[in-house]
């Protein structure tokens, strides 16, 4: 057995990382793009704009020549998600018991998700593991940059050293590298795998109860 790392705060990704959210987030843009009068699109082709939030997400869903109706489908869009976000939205299975395994340790979510949805959905699913979390309107930018890893560090007073960040995806692990923190990329959510190998995290797991076994 290897030896643990030691981390006193671990900052998650959410969609992808934490929760299985891909179902009601591609229903909810269908939704919104039928109330448009915009061709529906098949959910394969929604799960592959999500990541950079959402309006990069609706933008890629709208098209390019429907941008004039990017406001309005922001909107609805709004509507839509608040009613339906956790439908079929779950964390994924190993989850619970690894946030259970490290309660005596700092948790946060730091997801370029707005925080309105991000709260709605935690305070459904179990809100109470986390210590802080932050959201990609918060004003700290979008991963890949770094500043919301860097706000949530500076919030829980954890040193970069003692501090890794889990995410399925290359803006999550680039993002860490950019905040100057380990990443651990998980292989089970939505990235492309050989894109975020490419990006060189310090872990790559298959289950969420791997980390159990990596950290300490």
């Amino acid at each position: 057995m290897m030896a643990k790392t030691s981390v006193d705060l671990l900052i998650f990704d959410l969609d992808g990382t934490l929760i299985e959210s891909k179902w009601d987030i591609a229903q909810s843009v269908n939704l919104t793009l039928a109330e448009l009068g915009l061709p529906e699109r098949p959910v394969e082709e929604i799960f592959g704009f999500v990541g950079d939030g959402i309006k990069k997400l609706l933008r890629l869903a709208v098209g390019e020549g429907n941008q004039a109706s990017f406001e309005d489908a922001l909107k609805i869009f709004r509507g839509h998600y608040l009613e339906h976000c956790l439908d079929r939205t779950i964390f994924f299975p190993g989850i619970e018991p690894m946030l259970q395994h490290f309660s005596h340790k700092q948790k946060a979510v730091a997801t370029n998700k707005s925080i309105e949805y991000t709260r709605v959905i935690l305070n459904g699913l179990g809100a109470e593991h986390f210590n802080y979390m932050v959201g990609g309107d918060n004003g700290f930018g979008l991963k890949p940059e770094p500043g919301m890893l860097l706000h949530v560090m500076e919030q829980l007073n954890a040193p970069k050293e003692r501090a890794v960040l889990v995410g399925d995806s290359t803006n999550d692990i680039n993002g860490g590298h950019n905040a100057g923190i380990r990443v651990c990329a998980v292989g089970y959510g939505m990235g492309n795998r050989d894109k975020m190998a490419a990006c060189k995290p310090d872990w790559f797991i298959e289950r969420p109860e791997e980390l159990m076994e990596l950290f300490g």
